[in-house]
C-alpha cells in the first residue's frame, strides 16, 4: 500500500508545482465557513483620508492611526479608535496589554502609545530629546516588554541610532548606534538580540535621498544590553536598499528582507531582486525573479517557511518558498497592495490595498472587503493581542 504520509514542506512544494491560487476573489459565497479562529482580526494600522481640515471634528481627513476590525465570516470591515496624527504614520507595534505603539515615517517627530480601544495614553515629540534626531519609521520592543526601541537618524552626521525608551512614558533612557545609516526596521532574535536593516541611503535633513553612489546598506545583529554590533552582513550590490524584515514561521526561522532597488536606470531597477534571506550565518539573494519590478513594500511570513512580499508598483502579492527558491508564486492581484499581516503558522496573509483588505489563505476562502470610506492605507499593519 502506498505511504500516504507527506511532510508539510513536501505538501507545499507539491502545491507550488501544481500551481497555487493566483488571485484574490472579490467576494465569497454567503455563509461559507472559514473555520474556528478565522473569523475576526483586529489590526493596528495607519491611513490617510482625503480632503482638507485634517483631524477636525467636522472633517476627519488627513493622517490617522487606529484599529481596523475585519470580520471575515460576516463580511464586515470597520475603522475603530481612529486618532489624527500630525504627519504620515508608518510602523506599528502590538503591545502585550492589547494596545499598540505607532511612529511617524522619516523624518518623523512623533511617537504614540495607544490602549486596546485605540485611545492615546502616551505621546512623545522627539524634538524634546537631548540629541537632535528624527524617527525613521519603526519601533520595536524588548523581550520583557519594558523597553521600546526606535530607529533614528542624526540629520547632521547621517549616523543611524537606536534609542531605548520606557514603554510607559516613551522617554529615552539609553541609546546606541544602529551599525549603519538610514536604519529602518528591526526585529528581536530568540536570544534577545536585535536584527536591524540599515537601508544605507544617505539623506538630507528632510529625508531626501543624496549621493546614491555612496549607499551602504547592511544587516546587523546588535546586543541591546551593550549596544555592541555582534555581526554585519552586506549584499554584493550596494544599490539594493534593505528595508522591511520578517521571520519565517518555521522551527528554525529564516529572516526575510524586502528590498528596494535604487539604481540610476529604470530598466536596471525593474530587473533587480526584491528578496534577501538571512539564515543565521549568511545573507543571500536566492530569487532572481523580477516580478516585483525592483520594489517590495512589505514582507510577512508565508506558508511552508517562506515569505509573501507586496509588489506594490506591480499590483501583486508574491509568495516565495525555500523548496523553489528561484521563483515567486503569484497569489494576489490588487491595486497598490502593501501592508501584509501573516496568519498563524504563516498559513496565509491579509493584505491592505488601495480599495480594501484582502485575505489569501491555504485553508480558507479568498475574500476582499472594501474600506468603509475612501482612504489610502500606509505600508504596515499588526495583529493586536487579546487584552490582558
Amino acid at each position: 500500500m502506498q505511504n500516504m504520509h507527506v511532510s508539510r514542506r513536501s505538501l507545499i512544494a507539491n502545491m507550488l508545482a501544481m500551481g497555487a491560487p493566483q488571485a484574490f476573489a472579490t467576494s465569497a459565497p454567503a455563509g461559507e465557513p472559514d473555520g474556528p479562529g478565522a473569523n475576526v482580526q483586529r489590526l493596528a494600522t495607519a491611513w490617510r483620508l482625503g480632503g482638507s481640515g485634517a483631524g477636525s471634528a467636522d472633517s476627519p481627513s488627513g493622517d490617522h492611526v487606529g484599529i481596523v476590525e475585519i470580520a471575515w465570516d460576516a463580511g464586515t470591515l470597520r475603522l475603530l479608535g481612529a486618532t489624527p496624527v500630525p504627519t504620515r504614520g508608518h510602523g506599528l507595534l502590538a503591545l502585550a496589554d492589547g494596545g499598540y505603539a505607532a511612529v511617524a515615517t522619516r523624518p518623523g517627530r512623533w511617537l504614540l502609545r495607544c490602549d486596546t480601544q485605540g485611545q492615546v495614553v502616551a505621546r512623545h515629540d522627539i524634538s524634546i530629546d537631548t540629541n537632535a534626531r528624527t524617527f525613521d519609521g519603526h519601533v520595536g520592543v524588548s523581550a520583557d516588554g519594558r523597553w521600546l526601541y526606535t530607529v533614528e537618524t542624526d540629520p547632521v552626521s547621517g549616523q543611524g541610532w537606536i534609542s531605548v525608551r520606557d514603554t510607559r512614558t516613551l522617554a529615552r533612557v539609553s541609546q546606541f548606534t544602529s551599525g549603519g545609516i538610514d536604519p529602518h526596521q528591526m526585529l528581536p532574535t530568540p536570544n534577545g538580540h536585535l536584527m536591524v536593516a540599515n537601508g544605507g541611503i544617505p539623506r538630507d535633513a528632510n529625508g531626501r535621498k543624496l549621493r546614491l553612489d555612496d549607499m551602504a546598506p547592511c544587516l546587523v545583529r546588535i546586543d541591546p544590553a551593550s549596544g555592541r554590533v555582534e555581526g554585519r552582513w552586506t549584499l554584493p550590490d550596494p544599490r539594493l536598499s534593505l528595508r522591511h524584515i520578517a521571520w519565517s514561521a518555521d522551527a528554525q526561522p529564516l529572516l526575510g528582507i524586502a528590498l528596494q532597488a535604487e539604481h540610476d536606470g529604470a530598466a536596471q531597477r525593474a530587473e533587480a531582486p526584491t528578496l534577501a534571506v538571512f539564515d543565521g550565518e549568511s545573507l543571500s539573494l536566492p530569487c532572481p525573479d523580477a516580478s516585483a519590478g525592483g520594489y517590495a513594500g512589505d514582507i510577512a511570513a508565508g506558508p511552508g517557511g517562506g515569505f509573501v512580499i507586496s509588489a506594490q508598483k506591480q499590483r501583486l502579492g508574491l509568495w516565495w518558498h525555500p523548496a523553489q527558491p528561484r521563483a515567486f508564486t503569484r497569489v494576489a492581484e490588487l491595486t497598490e497592495p502593501c501592508a501584509l499581516v501573516s496568519w498563524p503558522g504563516g498559513a496565509g496573509v491579509t493584505l491592505h490595498a488601495a480599495r480594501g483588505a484582502a485575505r489569501w489563505h491555504l485553508r480558507h476562502a479568498a475574500r476582499m472587503l472594501a474600506w468603509p470610506v475612501a482612504l489610502a492605507p500606509d505600508n504596515h499593519a499588526v495583529v493586536l493581542r487579546a487584552p490582558v
